[in-house]
């Protein structure tokens, strides 16, 4: 069968719960690995280069998108962000299932540079819970939950594009489904066709 890891686009509004699910679904499966981002800002107190970040200068960066080695890339107030390919390649070569925790742009353009990876969206039960969530955390203005909940609405719009949607209601549910799904991606035919060739 295919010995080649998997490329997960996951993404989901804020408050749906994405860190919570991939921590938990790490611990399941330890052979899942977690992209890190690239970005061209400075470190803020606590961040580890590598952990947290790749913190690069504007030429690396550069040097990197122009080179095609950014699966993805964007700039935000200034500064550079984005996911190199070499360590998911790697990754992927070795076997391990590779999960980008993106918001949706970037994962549009992953999927169009990467069709064969599989795209899932994690959704809160209800627009009431996902803003319960916000407020639970005690760390916004009004301002911002409003800001927050209407970016969640636009976010939640482009679900539909994505392969799968899953349920965060119940967390060892969602975490079960997640990594169910990704079981049975390795096992697709499209994937599986060198091994069905030995078989002939």
């Amino acid at each position: 069968m295919s010995e080649k890891g998997l490329l997960v686009v996951f993404s989901g509004p804020s408050g749906a719960g994405k860190d919570t699910v991939l921590k938990r679904l790490m611990e399941k499966e330890p052979g899942i690995r977690l992209s890190v981002s690239a970005t061209t800002r400075a470190p803020r107190e606590g961040e580890t280069d590598g952990k947290d970040y790749h913190f690069l200068t504007r030429a690396h960066f550069d040097e990197l998108v122009a080179n095609d080695k950014m699966l993805e890339h964007a700039e935000y107030c200034g500064n550079c962000y984005g996911t190199p390919s070499e360590p998911i390649e790697k990754w992927q070569a070795e076997g391990c299932d590779v999960i980008l925790e993106i918001e949706v742009q970037g994962g549009a353009q992953i999927k169009a540079k990467r069709p064969d990876c599989v795209s899932i969206f994690v959704l809160p039960p209800s627009l009431e819970v996902l803003e319960n969530r916000l407020r639970r955390r005690g760390t916004e203005s009004e301002e911002a939950i409003q800001k927050r909940l209407g970016a969640a609405k636009a976010e939640i719009a482009k679900a539909v594009l994505y392969d799968y949607i899953i349920v965060n209601d119940d967390l060892e549910t969602a975490v079960d489904e997640m990594a169910g799904l990704l079981r049975a991606e390795k096992r697709r035919a499209s994937r599986n066709q060198e091994f069905i060739e030995r078989m002939l």
